[in-house]
């Protein structure tokens, strides 16, 4: 029997897509979703998107991944393709070296990747420095916000665990039609960061973020917005600047407390009132994400079955 549309998006065997129910407020994965005729062009006009070509490139890929007899990879599910394709624009080589990428990273840190499952990081979202806005901004994308400044223990959470946080959302993330078309931004809010907090950071810590944010993740991250920062937080970007690129260099953008400046680029019906927005959705909180990302704890459990021999 063919999975309902949406769960087809799901290596696994899950046929009812994740939701909670919050309020008057429904949380989801939006997996079934058509994309909008503004994302539609999008696809068309950015990515080159067409049926013909979406039906070249898979075919493609296919045999580039057949190819490959290292990689354990679920090459006959069109629509895991699909999330390496968007983001390289539809040239199979290039959708071929990011899944080699995305893989060879996981090999590479193992110990933060094995058995990586919602269900082993609760403590993250227990601490609720990590959720995503419940409204996408004008150009569709997800917004993530990361509190790292007074709200973060860090003496009880650790910086691996909030960047396994964050893989988790963006895997779920990228399961999406409309993020992988459109894209996220990232809000790091380092409002209170302390000199003990900063001396949580190192170049490796620094490294693998950046590596894998520019060589790694199958996700257009079209903006990551500081807020709030001290002057201290010029210490923990120095650890970041060796190693980026000027694409993604030129995506980073530092606000303070200047909501103007943050409202150029997020929409302020998007963003809460704590950043000068008008969202009219309470607030998801970690926990609540985390009650819905516990319905596909199955998903990632066969999402690590696939990759390179460790």
């Amino acid at each position: 029997m063919a999975k309902a549309k949406g769960c087809e998006a799901f290596l696994s065997d899950l046929d009812q897509l994740p939701c909670i129910q919050i309020g008057d407020f429904k949380l989801r994965l939006e997996l079934d979703d058509d994309l909008s005729p503004e994302l539609q062009n999008v696809a068309i006009e950015q990515l080159r998107e067409t049926p013909e070509q979406q039906a070249k490139s898979i075919a493609e890929l296919k045999a580039l991944l057949e190819a490959d007899k290292d990689l354990k990879a679920p090459i006959d599910n069109e629509a895991w393709l699909i999330r390496f394709l968007r983001p390289t624009k539809y040239y199979p080589e290039s959708a071929y070296k990011l899944i080699k990428q995305y893989y060879q990273f996981k090999v590479k840190h193992s110990n933060i990747y094995k058995d990586l499952t919602p269900r082993t990081e609760k403590n993250i979202f227990d601490h609720d420095i990590l959720h995503v806005l419940p409204k996408r901004d004008q150009g569709g994308r997800r917004i993530l916000v990361i509190e790292l400044g007074k709200k973060w223990k860090h003496k009880k959470c650790s910086l691996d665990e909030v960047y396994k946080g964050a893989v988790i959302f963006l895997e779920a993330a990228i399961m999406e039609p409309a993020t992988q078309v459109a894209g996220a931004q990232v809000i790091f809010d380092m409002d209170g960061l302390s000199l003990q907090q900063t001396w949580q950071f190192s170049p490796p810590f620094a490294k693998r973020i950046v590596d894998w944010l520019q060589d790694s993740v199958p996700a257009r991250v079209k903006g990551i917005h500081i807020v709030n920062q001290p002057v201290i937080f010029n210490v923990v970007f120095n650890f970041f600047k060796p190693f980026l690129r000027e694409k993604l260099r030129s995506r980073i953008i530092f606000h303070g407390t200047d909501r103007a400046s943050l409202h150029k680029y997020l929409y302020q019906p998007c963003l809460p009132e704590s950043y000068g927005g008008t969202l009219d959705v309470p607030r998801i909180t970690g926990p609540q994400w985390y009650e819905l990302l516990m319905t596909v704890t199955k998903e990632f459990e066969v999402i690590n079955k696939y990759g390179y021999k460790q």
